[in-house]
């Protein structure tokens, strides 16, 4: 699981067996500190209740594609739950 913050959405008018009804969302992964890490991502969104500027936490893989309601579908990235809190552990803890 990765923090990411969503700054967009994609229209797509055609999609693939499975995956009609869900929204894909443009997210930007962050670091540690919540800074931008890397480029930014499509996400189907599995909870149907994020939107933009929010903070989400996102799976990969095989992971993305079971978090869906038909599994199995084609797709890299879920988000998979909006954050509603961050605490930092500090010293040696993190």
């Amino acid at each position: 699981m990765q923090l990411a913050r969503v700054i967009g959405t994609v229209v797509a008018t055609v999609k693939s067996p499975g995956l009609e009804g869900i929204k894909f969302l443009i997210i930007q992964p962050l670091d540690r500190q919540q800074r931008p890490s890397g480029g930014q991502l499509v996400a189907a969104d599995a909870i149907h209740m994020a939107g933009p500027g929010e903070l989400v936490y996102f799976v990969a893989a095989r992971e993305a594609a079971q978090a869906l309601p038909d599994t199995f579908v084609p797709v890299d990235h879920a988000i998979v739950g909006i954050v509603d809190a961050v605490a930092t552990l500090s010293g040696d803890e993190q």
